[in-house]
């Protein structure tokens, strides 16, 4: 036979059929609300008018974050995996994505109040700065925030709320990856102090693509260890007895890495401060909130579904960097004197508490976490609220010393902002206590009392930073160019009055949502 003749003999390849997955639209509508409120966004940033985009950006911005709320409330009972696998819906899912959507809200109201008035100048803030003076000293609040900050910010949130839902490392990167790029634009945005925005933007994305880079190579050494990225495949993996754990271990580290630089984890801290300071106001707190929410999610969900079997192995891991960021967090807080630096150091001390939670391994540390991430949220958008209403004649009152005084020319915003300062430091009757002790317990049932210990010093060194800054407001003569308060921000008014409202009413009657969050938990992973 010839060898055409064995060449035409020979039997046809097959090729096998390519797996479709289906999609599962009414499961993934939190998200794709979220997308499609960004591509509006876009289409009104491009052909509408300067006028038309200032005032319909934000109110498509709230409305779209409502409308995925919603999608998410109705969700509540669904349990399963999207997208063949890549996606899951579940309990802890749906808390998170609720609480991201929530806070979206109250930043979009932030943000849109930074805008012009009928007569085209900027709104007219005035306070007194001795008594008898009101009126005497008239200011202005820094330019319209530009209105490109609204589709921004949807792309970021649909970012965030994709993250937490991730069953997938690969979907996870891209996922962190949209929630990333947005805030690094929107670091840059400050009109007023404009070099130390754009300073504050670079650092962001330089140390940010450092930490995509961890992120990434670990992703690809858990990829060669377990032939799969998907977390309950690599679960799988990970429990096989005989296999080589070289890969695995240095895959978990570099994840960790990855993670930790995202909810501002000493040693991975140093953009928390720099970025909190540079950035317009209102962009700090939805960072500060709905980023926290997002990082610590997406952490939950892999270190209790793909490692949760490995957990004697890197608890120690996290023992640590919980030790190390509520020290860092702590201490260097007490050295500042800038109301928004003091602000990030205290975010990244209550990253380390967040991190205490995780170190039970259990499931009341995972409702316990989640529970803090919703009061911590509440606290901190009302807090930088507060922070954006008082100003000097060169923009907001960021030096301490321009704080004095502050409880004598105007004492409901002075004690408003007491108030929230009391619950960051955990006093109790307010959510800052509930939440930690939320957390502690946890730890405690999991045999982390020492940590705990740690955490309860921390916490009385990081009360005295709090306090000095109620002191100066209240037992301080106000300076002679004493600090001005806004007085016509109605949405921020509004926002801050929110944030105090739910952070008085999760301290003294926090069941409720205990009780949600902890049958979100009690309901688990998807994997």
């Amino acid at each position: 036979m010839s060898a055409s003749t064995a060449i035409t003999a020979a039997a046809p390849v097959t090729i096998p059929p390519i797996k479709v997955p289906s999609i599962e639209y009414v499961s993934m509508s939190p998200v794709l609300i979220v997308l499609g409120l960004a591509f509006v966004g876009i289409l009104v940033e491009a052909f509408t008018s300067a006028s038309t985009r200032r005032n319909l950006q934000p109110v498509l911005a709230f409305l779209g974050f409502l409308v995925a709320f919603i999608a998410v409330c109705l969700l509540h009972t669904r349990r399963a995996t999207l997208v063949d696998g890549a996606l899951a819906i579940d309990g802890p899912t749906l808390f998170l994505q609720g609480t991201i959507l929530v806070f979206g809200l109250l930043a979009v109201l932030l943000v849109a109040e930074r805008r012009l008035d009928s007569t085209g100048g900027a709104i007219v803030a005035q306070a007194a700065v001795t008594p008898g003076a009101a009126g005497s000293n008239a200011l202005q609040t820094s330019q319209n925030m530009q209105t490109e900050a609204y589709p921004l910010m949807a792309f970021s949130v649909s970012g965030m709320l994709m993250f937490v839902q991730s069953n997938n490392l690969l979907v996870m990167f891209v996922a962190l990856e949209i929630l990333s790029l947005p805030l690094y634009l929107l670091a840059g945005l400050a009109r007023r102090r404009r070099l130390l925005s754009q300073e504050a933007a670079l650092k962001y994305f330089l140390l940010g693509a450092f930490s995509s880079a961890f992120f990434l190579y670990g992703l690809a050494m858990i990829y060669g260890y377990a032939s799969t990225v998907n977390l309950g495949g690599i679960a799988t993996a990970a429990s096989t007895v005989g296999k080589n754990d070289t890969y695995l271990y240095f895959g978990i580290g570099l994840l960790a890495v990855g993670f930790f630089f995202k909810i501002g984890a000493a040693p991975f801290h140093s953009w928390t401060p720099d970025v909190y300071q540079g950035s317009p106001t209102p962009i700090t707190a939805f960072m500060a909130a709905g980023t926290k929410v997002a990082a610590f999610g997406g952490l939950l969900r892999v270190f209790y579904v793909a490692f949760g079997g490995l957990r004697w192995d890197w608890r120690p891991v996290v023992w640590s960097v919980a030790i190390l960021t509520m020290v860092v967090g702590a201490v260097l807080a007490l050295t500042q004197r800038d109301i928004k630096r003091m602000l990030a150091y205290s975010a990244i001390a209550h990253a380390g508490f967040l991190l205490v939670g995780l170190a039970g391994t259990n499931t009341d540390g995972l409702s316990g976490s989640m529970f803090y991430l919703v009061t911590y949220g509440f606290t901190t958008i009302a807090a930088f609220g507060v922070v954006s209403l008082v100003r000097t004649s060169d923009g907001e009152a960021s030096d301490l010393s321009q704080w004095q005084g502050l409880g004598r020319t105007s004492p409901l915003l002075a004690g408003v902002f007491a108030f929230l300062l009391l619950a960051l430091a955990g006093i109790p009757l307010t959510s800052g206590f509930t939440g930690k002790f939320a957390v502690f317990q946890a730890a405690i049932a999991g045999n982390a009392t020492g940590l705990v210990v740690i955490a309860l010093v921390c916490s009385a060194i990081a009360a005295f930073f709090y306090v000095r800054v109620i002191v100066l407001m209240f037992f301080s003569n106000p300076p002679a160019d004493g600090p001005v308060v806004v007085t016509r921000p109605t949405l921020t008014y509004a926002t801050v009055g929110v944030g105090t409202l739910l952070t008085l009413l999760l301290g003294v009657a926090p069941q409720p949502l205990l009780d949600l969050a902890s049958h979100a938990a009690a309901s688990g992973f998807v994997r």
